[in-house]
């Protein structure tokens, strides 16, 4: 036999320093006499020699052909895997829209906050997005290319208002969580000239009067808005809620005594207790919270298990490369564990918190299974 080295497999496809094809052919053999060439001619009808010969053949072929098609394919995810990286690694060479809610409320008290920063460390400049409500938002947000050139800071109203609304344009499906960034309690506040210096006075009030107190929100989904409708709920009292685009907005008809009662950040109400233009009833979180000493919480009233939370958190769309999602990830968490930047969150009511993308998708997993049986036992809608 006569070995013929005729094809050589570039060692970078094969994963090997040399690699080669060998294909044997018969070698030409001198004239046999007829028992031999019966013999031979007897070998080959049993398959011994030729169709033995013709299967190696194909062996041979079909092992190159797999390990070229192996080693393709393995060529093929490595250079997406480096063109990812390479993305991350530039990222970002243009400016990046962030989208948050209106103008005066936590969401964008955090976003402009957290945009001078990430600007600075990122080398490009974040661009605030204001918006009215989280469904026009979350709408902007589905919508935008899955590059990272589109954020989205928002409350948990984003993954709550599917249960309070039929036709939101969005699924929270389509958007990835990058970290969760803040929290905060919120403070049941009063217009002095409503009969109440307590929560339990407060109930018993609203129960004497159904339908005649009336409570403000920001925008219909966000936290102040579920936390006044969890209170009537489980205080099964009637009162009227009157919604505001904005929460400054809310927050001035009860300091002008137009709206007796309110739910809202600590930040922008404790400034008005102090100056008695409004009274602070109680704290909404499950225990006292040392942002706001000697006020009790509304679960201390009767309501045992009552507890609202404000959160703010940072979402890309879905499909964003993840090196792009770590590198957000990582910049904003080196930012928001600035001793400066804690201090100032601090100074208004709300406490920075940080983490994984990981966590931070449990937690929206975790709020959304607890609060959606709350919604619906309610009858929320939020149309």
């Amino acid at each position: 036999m006569l070995s013929i080295w005729k094809h050589w497999v570039p060692s970078r496809l094969l994963g090997h320093s040399t690699a080669k094809l060998s294909l044997s052919f018969p070698r030409r053999r001198e004239p046999m006499s007829q028992p031999h060439r019966n013999h031979r001619m007897g070998s080959r009808l049993r398959g011994t020699d030729g169709v033995g010969l013709a299967n190696s053949r194909c062996l041979a072929v079909s092992l190159v052909l797999a390990a070229l098609g192996g080693s393709l394919s393995s060529i093929a995810a490595a250079q997406a895997q480096s063109v990812t990286t390479s993305s991350a690694t530039t990222y970002p060479t243009k400016p990046i829209r962030l989208l948050t809610a209106e103008v005066g409320g936590g969401s964008d008290f955090t976003a402009r906050l957290l945009s001078q920063r990430l600007t600075e460390t990122l080398g490009q400049q974040l661009v605030v997005d204001n918006r009215t409500g989280g469904v026009i938002i979350g709408d902007i947000a589905s919508k935008a290319q899955p590059d990272g050139y589109t954020l989205m800071l928002y409350s948990s109203a984003l993954w709550l208002m599917p249960y309070m609304r039929s036709n939101v344009p969005y699924r929270m499906e389509q958007f990835a969580p990058v970290v969760y960034i803040s929290a905060s309690p919120l403070l049941l506040v009063v217009h002095p000239s409503v009969q109440a210096k307590s929560t339990e006075e407060l109930i018993a009030l609203a129960k004497a009067k159904p339908g005649e107190l009336n409570y403000a929100s920001g925008p219909l989904g966000a936290a102040p808005h579920l936390a006044g409708e969890l209170f009537k709920y489980m205080t099964g009292t009637n009162i009227v809620h009157i919604p505001f685009k904005g929460v400054g907005l809310a927050l001035n008809d009860v300091i002008a005594g137009r709206v007796q009662i309110m739910f809202t950040s600590v930040g922008g109400a404790i400034p008005q207790v102090k100056a008695g233009r409004l009274r602070a009833l109680a704290v909404t979180t499950a225990k006292p919270s040392p942002l706001l000493p000697g006020i009790p919480t509304v679960a201390t009233a009767g309501l045992a298990g009552f507890e609202s939370v404000s959160t703010n958190g940072l979402f890309t769309r879905t499909g964003t490369p993840q090196a792009v999602i770590d590198k957000l990830n990582r910049e904003t968490n080196n930012v928001i564990a600035r001793p400066d930047l804690r201090e100032k969150f601090l100074g208004v009511g709300m406490e920075l918190i940080g983490g994984t993308s990981a966590h931070f998708d449990q937690v929206i997993k975790s709020e959304t299974e607890r609060m959606s049986k709350v919604i619906k036992a309610a009858g929320l809608r939020a149309e």
